[in-house]
C-alpha cells in the first residue's frame, strides 16, 4: 500500500544550491516559495524591538514623509518659476 503524505504533495523551496546548482527540494512553508532552511519567516523585528534599531530616521515613515516634502519643494519651485 503506498501511502502519500501532505508534506509530499506540498510546493517545493525553489533555492539552489551553490555547491551542486541543484534545487533544495524541501516542503516549501505555507505562503512563502522557500523553506525554513533557506529563510521562510525569518528575518529582524521592526523598529524598537530590534536590537540595531538606533534612531528612526531610516523607518518607513521617516523616509515617506521626507519624499512627500520633497514633491511639495518641487511643486512650489515649479509655481514659483524657479525663484
Amino acid at each position: 500500500m503506498k501511502r502519500t503524505y501532505s508534506f509530499q504533495k506540498a510546493p517545493r523551496c525553489t533555492a539552489m544550491s551553490k555547491r551542486t546548482h541543484n534545487p533544495c527540494q524541501a516542503p516549501a512553508v505555507r505562503g512563502w516559495s522557500v523553506c525554513r532552511f533557506h529563510g521562510a519567516g525569518g528575518g529582524a523585528p521592526k523598529g524598537k524591538a530590534n536590537g540595531a534599531y538606533k534612531h528612526g530616521q531610516h523607518t518607513v515613515e521617516a523616509v515617506e514623509d521626507r519624499r512627500q516634502i520633497r514633491e511639495l519643494i518641487r511643486l512650489v519651485n515649479e509655481t514659483l518659476g524657479g525663484v
